[in-house]
């Protein structure tokens, strides 16, 4: 049997050996993610300081995890850092690429990883923007490759997008979700191309308009940062932007709602556009944000270590719900112990 096919545990949907292809802020993390759920990795990264930064995801992962179940986590896999995109993928079952988004880059990288990798296996790229009918050109088996766009902290938030090119495959699709739900994870299939597929085309609106209050002057950065999760950030962790504001209206359905509240407010809004990177403005951003980390007394990594600890929380709270993504760390957790039985 294929480590691939399903046999109704989480080890076999799970790959032996996967090859990393970036070992920044997303490649860390999914290092780190498919190391803890005992997946070996091999890494490819020419950056200096690529080895460090996977080692410092990983030990936050682990920290992250002890505090996120008390369900026993599977022997750890093995970091190997190797010189070259061939060293990477070879006799691998899975792929995942992770370099900085630039197209002619990324199109060379999965092309090479592409002819160096066996013919079954499967190449994802982490890309959060580029359409994967793009990113195909030039690889020689375009039906292997397809998006998976995850969200950092890549080994707590359980979302990852799943975008299929023009030339994918069409059990891709089926076989990426398969695993990625063995990593404890919620796929979620783009229907279409578009560039920034769902969550990101989301999250991009509500940063334009962030900017715009700050560049504008009605807000400052910690403004707009306690006006989110001192309110709706807190209610979309549960239901989302459009069920919430549904439940909220006191109507009975949904049409109703709309045909009360009518179209959304024509207040004048620069959502559509960005405002400019100028000296001036990025010095305004800097100042507040700077402002804001010396009045919390916080550094980089001390707020990554707040978000992790806060994600983990929100999860746990989400998990006693059964409900969202704390559904997706209990099937999580009852994989692991599955897997713990029937893989011994």
């Amino acid at each position: 049997m294929s480590m691939f096919e399903t046999s109704g545990s989480a080890c076999a949907t799970l790959p032996q050996t996967i090859g990393l292809l970036g070992g920044g802020v997303i490649g860390g993390g999914w290092a780190a993610r498919f190391i803890l759920n005992g997946v070996d990795v091999r890494l490819y990264d020419p950056a200096p300081n690529a080895v460090e930064h996977v080692q410092e995801c990983l030990q936050k992962a682990r920290r992250a995890f002890r505090m996120l179940t008390q369900v026993p986590l599977p022997a750890e896999g093995s970091l190997t850092v190797v010189g070259s995109i061939a060293e990477a993928v070879h006799d691998v079952e899975f792929v995942q690429e992770n370099a900085p988004e630039r197209l002619e880059l990324k199109q060379q990288l999965l092309a090479n990883a592409c002819r160096a990798a066996a013919p079954e296996t499967m190449i994802c790229s982490s890309t959060s923007m580029l359409q994967p009918s793009l990113l195909q050109v030039q690889m020689p088996r375009p039906e292997r490759l397809l998006v998976a766009h995850p969200f950092h902290p890549v080994y707590l938030v359980p979302l990852v997008e799943l975008c299929a090119g023009e030339r994918t495959a069409p059990e891709m699709l089926s076989r990426a979700a398969e695993m990625f739900r063995a990593l404890g994870m919620h796929p979620l299939v783009v229907r279409k191309e578009v560039r920034g597929f769902i969550a990101n085309r989301l999250q991009t609106a509500a940063w334009r308009e962030a900017l715009w209050l700050v560049h504008d002057g009605l807000a400052t950065v910690q403004e707009i940062d306690d006006a989110v999760r001192y309110s709706f950030g807190l209610r979309r962790a549960v239901l989302g932007p459009i069920r919430t504001d549904f439940v909220g209206s006191g109507q009975l359905s949904v049409r109703a709602f709309l045909e009360k509240w009518g179209p959304p407010s024509k207040e004048p809004s620069r959502i559509g556009s960005m405002p400019e990177y100028n000296d001036a403005f990025l010095d305004m951003l800097t100042e507040q944000a700077d402002a804001q980390a010396s009045a919390e007394n916080m550094t980089v990594s001390e707020y990554q270590t707040k978000l992790d600890d806060g994600l983990v929380g929100v999860l746990q709270g989400l998990r006693s719900q059964e409900w969202g993504a704390g559904e997706t760390l209990a099937r999580w957790e009852n994989s692991l112990r599955d897997r713990d039985r029937q893989c011994r």
